[in-house]
């Protein structure tokens, strides 16, 4: 017997296929709250997963979709967008400007659009996943995709790869 989708999923899922996307939501077994969980239950290489990772910038949100091998260097995403403070934001600031949990944060199907920056490392891997809402639910995606579900703008949000697309577990 499987569990009913969750009201949020199933919310991810209709966005998605209003917006044209190509994957179809999976949720999982175990959990996919964080990158090396996600990449671990769907047997993909770490850089293959699209963090979705709220900041608080200056008092406004800014999600950032980064590689799961990829570490945010806040003071280079700061720089960048010419505010003088990016930190992590609390699970209270996320909740309310996702109005999804920390380890679950779908890249669209927000209350209010976010600014979105998305991790050039993430289009060095065909295939990309991204959470749906859910910390078991993650669909599957491209770079060229994920920017234009998001709006997003491509940027160099770390020091550089972490992880090479070929280096999987075996």
């Amino acid at each position: 017997m499987s569990r009913p989708e969750h009201p949020r999923v199933a919310a991810i899922s209709a966005l998605l296929a209003e917006a044209g996307a190509t994957g179809q939501v999976l949720e999982l077994s175990g959990s996919a709250r964080t990158a090396a969980e996600a990449a671990g239950e769907l047997g993909v290489p770490l850089g293959a997963i699209a963090n979705s990772l709220l900041f608080d910038a200056d008092g406004a949100p800014l999600l950032v979709l980064t590689s799961g091998a990829h570490r945010v260097d806040v003071t280079k995403v700061a720089a960048l967008l010419g505010v003088r403070d990016v930190r992590p934001a609390s699970a209270d600031f996320v909740r309310r400007h996702t109005g999804q949990p920390i380890g679950g944060v779908a890249p669209i199907g927000h209350p209010e659009p976010i600014g979105t920056l998305v991790d050039v490392e993430l289009a060095r891997y065909d295939q990309v996943w991204a959470a749906a809402g859910h910390p078991h639910a993650v669909f599957p995606t491209s770079y060229e995709e994920l920017l234009r579900l998001t709006g997003g703008t491509p940027a160099e949000v770390g020091n550089g790869p972490t992880e090479l697309p070929e280096a999987t577990a075996s």
